[in-house]
């Protein structure tokens, strides 16, 4: 009998000694994602690692910070798609005060198992971009009917945020007026209506109100357990980064140029190698930053073959007609280059400033060739003509004159003296027919 109660006082020992050193123990840190900027294949593909991470660290919850004008509808849905399926909640936070989850933010927010902003912050506007327009009408001004395509993707993007506001348990009605209105709310009437769960000054708040909160995840129910709980934010890696820069639509448009002018000018001087190895790595990687992004083809042809018709003028002279028609083309396809999200165009200063550049150029061009047709020809047969050369000889009809430090055959009408001097009225060949000078 003592035995027992000996064995029984030292497993109940040990169990204490175990639920002691669970009890010191750190629990396991969150994951912290950024969104920032304009959304992009390189966001998608930073939230798409960033949850991998996250399953294989074990995370108890990815708190997701967010401030982003919109971006690509097909990176949204990338970056929903992971957040649906990812194993863990998924806390979407609007921060820090001033930053906006605007456009396909909006959407991101909605996907979110619970979402929260900070003071100060808004969501919304979320209207496609193809149908709203980058400017809205006036409100006087009656809007033009849609077209059957336009209807389409709205009813489609309606349709696509209250599922995820179903989803979610939040307000579905002003989900639809976001998208179909472009409507937008502050962080305080964003919680009244009940299309954000919290407002959180900063983290630490955050994770203090989220203590104790559920939701559902793969039919099962889990509950947040933030006490002492860190979060620990994973940086994009390099591949990430580098995809951010190749992406960037000012970075996409450089590099095209530089590669149709590295081919342009290895094709003018064959043999200089670096012009055309520049120009093929960096036309290879602007064409892979355009297939990402939202690209009008017509548009990059249109720069492409403009680009060229301005190389032309300046190795076939056409008094501005080719570089004024490039100039044309380069400009209207730099305009309507991207055609698709907020954050995802060339900044039209740039494109003006390249556009001013180019005008002055063809300008210089259209001057210097001008002038030149103007200049009396000093070259070839044609510049002989009124020459003053001197005989060399005593002729009548044929003989011999110096020609600058040359002897050429020459034929005069007149007779002409050794050393008497005779202007170039006809070249034949090698012949010079001449008039002596009165």
């Amino acid at each position: 009998m003592a035995l027992a109660v000996l064995m029984s006082i030292a497993i109940l020992r040990e169990a204490f000694a175990a639920s002691a050193l669970d009890a010191g123990k750190a629990p396991t840190p969150a994951l912290g994602l950024e969104i920032r900027g304009a959304i992009g294949p390189a966001t998608a593909q930073y939230l798409q690692h960033g949850l991998e991470v996250a399953r294989r660290r074990g995370s108890p919850f990815i708190v997701l910070e967010i401030d982003t004008p919109g971006g690509l509808e097909t990176s949204m849905r990338q970056i929903i798609s992971a957040i649906l399926a990812a194993p863990m909640p998924v806390v979407g936070y609007v921060a820090p005060s001033g930053a906006r989850a605007a456009s396909a933010g909006t959407y991101i927010l909605y996907a979110c198992h619970f979402a929260a902003m900070a003071p100060a912050t808004n969501l919304g506007a979320a209207t496609p971009v193809s149908i709203g327009g980058s400017e809205p009408a006036p409100a006087a001004q009656p809007r033009p009917p849609m077209t059957a395509e336009q209807r389409k993707v709205l009813n489609d993007s309606i349709a696509y945020i209250r599922g995820l506001a179903q989803l979610r348990g939040r307000n579905a009605d002003w989900a639809e007026q976001a998208v179909r209105g472009a409507a937008s709310l502050p962080a305080t009437q964003a919680l009244q209506r009940h299309v954000v769960d919290l407002i959180a000054p900063d983290l630490t708040s955050l994770l203090t109100q989220l203590d104790g909160r559920t939701t559902q995840i793969g039919g099962r129910t889990v509950t947040l357990d933030t006490r002492g709980v860190k979060v620990k934010w994973l940086p994009p890696d390099w591949r990430t980064q580098l995809l951010t820069v190749i992406t960037n639509p000012e970075i996409a448009y450089g590099l095209l140029l530089i590669g149709i002018w590295g081919l342009i000018f290895e094709g003018y001087h064959p043999g200089g190698m670096l012009p055309g190895v520049v120009g093929v790595i960096a036309l290879l990687v602007a064409l892979f930053a355009f297939q990402l992004l939202p690209t009008n083809f017509a548009g990059l042809a249109l720069l492409m073959v403009g680009a060229g018709m301005m190389a032309a003028e300046f190795f076939f002279p056409a008094y501005g007609s080719l570089g004024i028609g490039g100039l044309i083309a380069f400009v209207v396809g730099s305009l309507i280059l991207f055609s698709g999200a907020p954050g995802i165009q060339v900044a039209q200063p740039l494109i003006g400033g390249l556009a001013v550049t180019g005008g002055i150029v063809i300008l210089g061009i259209v001057y210097l060739a001008t002038r030149a047709r103007r200049s009396p020809v000093v070259t070839g047969t044609q510049a002989m003509l009124g020459a003053v050369v001197e005989a060399v000889e005593d002729f009548a009809a044929r003989g011999r004159v110096r020609y600058g430090s040359e002897l050429w055959n020459a034929c005069s009408a007149a007779p002409l003296r050794a050393g008497q001097a005779a202007r170039v009225v006809k070249v034949e060949g090698l012949t010079l027919w001449v008039e002596p000078l009165r």
